[in-house]
């Protein structure tokens, strides 16, 4: 085997199904499996999948030279409340911030309104006295003495995390780093969490509940890649572990431990990175990536091959769509919308006999009704058998045994039944509600984000994205599509292209008309220092890059856009050209500019990241060869409304230059595309499969 010495190992652990991915050292992808996720050891998974492709590629553990991983874990513990018991302290006065919030409700006139989650109780609350003002300068010494009465509420609470959030500690940390000293003092085993450590930020709000959220994993996340370390280790592994981020980005193991909460999202991240990827492969500069696994549906905004990015996302919504009606966490982040319909989703009827699908999930235990493994609810997947868009011999490369008869009685019983009509039509029913619900995600995320679909191609990955990408685009009013090599498992191929990097993101107030650059170049210098110390523990001796943003807004306004400071020298910034790029970006944003405003900027981020390579494009071939099937299954029509013959056609047979026109299934051993009546299928230079919408259709 080439280059047998130097491979490189992916592991996705995602609610239904875990990844692994084992490349070489020139890129090529060598093995790939799914196996059941194992929600109450998850570890065990991992190791199962990795042993997995280590067999089929006929390579060792000490092979092995670069390990990432991302997981689940962290997001799940903090929709599902598996976290530790978690208590605040925060200023003297300050108490109900968490109560306070914005100040307003997500749904002014809902007298029934559910308010978010925020998961510490007023009576877990704590207060100290003392005060850093927004300068950074001390007002009011920090009260020592009141520490150890802090301390004796904490134990007769048994909180097991703390999460300090002081006025202005982005400014000064001094009192949080005191009385972190002081609470270790009388509680060692304490875990705590200090704000400016988690996220640097002013809005005390936002910096509160994202400290309360990494309190509340961390011991769990602690224990996790303390178990991942050891499984590992002790079956051979030598290299580093490192963890991808939500922004996109890898990690150490410490680090991690440390800011759990930027383990959250991290695997839909790496499907952003591999979608970005494919294309500047293809040259296709506005892009939708699609994923779909077995439980959330994760749709992503790639312009000019980077994913769109954000600061600020928010935890288990009370309302699906509406914000401010979950758990605001302020971390870099990579910006996608992600809702509960996978394969797993389970479909109900609502109290006014409508159907509804998600956003509760089968998982992996028992699975949907189908997998013969216990479950009895109708589930996405078990209308996708129904409807026969799933072949049961080749599901999961024949690893797990489909039973159509099990999806048909849950699907009779849980919608049919109810319905007044057959099993059939009750998975219709279900895939035509799932289907238009992820494409009304997407298309509400363009609008919020002022943009277009139309004029985008989708890139559509995760273990039923391809099954379902030609039923979304169409009602996404996107023409395009493209299914990439090993698409099932494309989060975690994502996670081999991604950078070792580090954001940091710090609160330093200024009007551009009083900016010192000389002060902002020391407040880079040290946010450098930093960030580049994190990246060199998991990447030795290699290039690295810095990108420098400023934060700014017109004075009064409550939110900012982001300017990229350039690559010059900081203390010789000049501050027209800077104005003249925020004028450019507000009015590309908002379509026009505000002559006379002052010009502020709250917060400067910077991006330290290991050097990473721009795919060169490939030119796609011409369709010069029409495919006929020679397997035909019978399948469910969702553009003529009636059965139709379609053909089967397996994946690694295709050429590039192959064409072949819907309704079709191509078949791989973790997901299935299929090409609706409407769409025909082409396959490039690279091996990628283009769905192309037709303007009429066969009926």
């Amino acid at each position: 085997m080439e280059n047998e010495d130097q491979l490189r190992l992916a592991i996705d652990i995602g609610g239904t199904f875990t990844d692994a991915v084992l490349m070489g050292a020139t890129g090529q992808t060598l093995a790939t499996t799914k196996v059941p996720t194992t929600p109450d050891t998850p570890a065990h998974g991992a190791i199962s999948g990795a042993e997995q492709v280590l067999r089929q590629a006929g390579a060792e553990w000490g092979n092995i030279t670069s390990f990432i991983h991302g997981t689940t874990l962290a997001t799940n513990a903090l929709i599902e409340r598996r976290g530790a018991r978690v208590a605040t302290i925060t200023n003297d006065g300050f108490r109900d911030i968490l109560e306070i919030a914005y100040e307003r409700r997500h749904s002014q006139y809902d007298i029934d309104i559910e308010k978010p989650d925020l998961i510490v109780p007023r009576h877990l609350a704590f207060t100290i006295s003392g005060r850093i003002d927004a300068k950074g300068s001390e007002r009011t010494p920090l009260a020592e003495a009141e520490v150890a009465d802090i301390a004796r509420k904490l134990r007769e609470e048994k909180v097991e995390a703390v999460a300090v959030c002081l006025l202005h500690a982005y400014a000064n940390p001094a009192h949080e780093s005191r009385l972190r000293s002081l609470l270790q003092s009388e509680m060692p085993g304490l875990v705590i969490s200090l704000s400016h450590e988690v996220s640097p930020e002013a809005r005390e709000f936002d910096r509160l509940c994202t400290t309360i959220a990494n309190s509340y994993i961390q011991p769990l996340m602690a224990g996790y890649l303390a178990d991942i370390r050891t499984e590992f280790c002790e079956r051979g592994l030598r290299c580093p572990i490192l963890m991808m981020t939500a922004s996109g980005g890898m990690t150490t193991l410490e680090t991690a431990a440390h800011l759990p909460i930027r383990l959250v999202e991290s695997g839909p991240a790496g499907g952003a990175i591999l979608a970005a990827r494919i294309a500047a492969q293809v040259g296709a500069e506005q892009v939708l990536s699609f994923d779909m696994g077995g439980t959330t549906a994760k749709l992503c905004l790639i312009d000019d091959f980077r994913p769109q990015s954000a600061r600020k996302f928010e935890i288990a919504r009370a309302e699906r769509f509406t914000k401010g009606s979950g758990m605001p966490v302020r971390i870099p982040v990579t910006e996608m919308i992600e809702i509960g319909a996978g394969g797993g989703s389970i479909a109900a009827l609502d109290t006014l006999g409508r159907v509804t699908v998600g956003p509760q999930s089968a998982g992996a235990e028992p699975g949907p009704a189908g997998f013969g493994k216990g479950g009895t609810d109708a589930t996405v997947t078990d209308a996708d058998i129904l409807q026969g868009y799933i072949l049961p011999e080749r599901f999961a490369e024949g690893r797990l045994r489909i039973i159509p008869a099990a999806s048909e009685q849950a699907m009779q019983e849980g919608i049919g039944t109810g319905l007044g009509t057959d099993a059939g039509s009750a998975a219709s029913a279900v895939s035509e509600i799932v289907d238009e619900a992820m494409a009304a995600a997407g298309r509400m995320h363009a609008v919020e984000s002022g943009k277009d679909l139309s004029t985008r191609v989708m890139i559509a990955f995760g273990g039923n994205g391809p099954l379902h990408a030609t039923r979304v685009a169409r009602r996404a009013g996107v023409e395009r599509i493209m299914i990439p090599p090993n698409p099932g498992v494309g989060s975690a191929v994502g996670f081999l292209f991604a950078p070792v990097s580090f954001e940091i993101i710090r609160s330093h107030y200024v009007t551009l008309d009083d900016l010192d650059a000389e002060a902002l170049a020391r407040l880079f210098e040290n946010m450098q220092h930093e960030a580049e110390s994190v990246v060199r523990s998991g990447a030795r001796d290699v290039p690295l890059t810095s990108r420098r943003v400023g934060f700014m807004r017109y004075k009064g306004q409550g939110h900012e856009i982001e300017i990229n400071l350039g690559d010059g020298p900081l203390d010789q910034l000049d501050v027209g050209v800077l104005e003249a790029a925020f004028a450019m970006e507000y009015s590309r944003q908002f379509g026009r500019v505000v002559p006379g405003m002052t010009v502020e900027v709250l917060n400067w981020g910077l991006v330290v990241a290991t050097e990473t390579s721009r795919p060169k494009p490939q030119a796609r071939k011409p369709q010069r060869n029409l495919r006929r099937a020679e397997e035909k299954r019978e399948l469910w029509c969702n553009v003529t409304r009636n059965w139709r013959q379609a053909g089967v056609f397996e994946r690694a047979a295709l050429a590039p230059g192959d064409s072949l026109v819907g309704p079709a299934l191509i078949v791989e051993p973790q997901t299935t595309t299929f090409v609706s009546a409407d769409f025909c299928a082409e396959v490039d230079d690279a091996g990628n499969i283009w769905l192309i919408q037709e303007t009429e259709t066969d009926p």
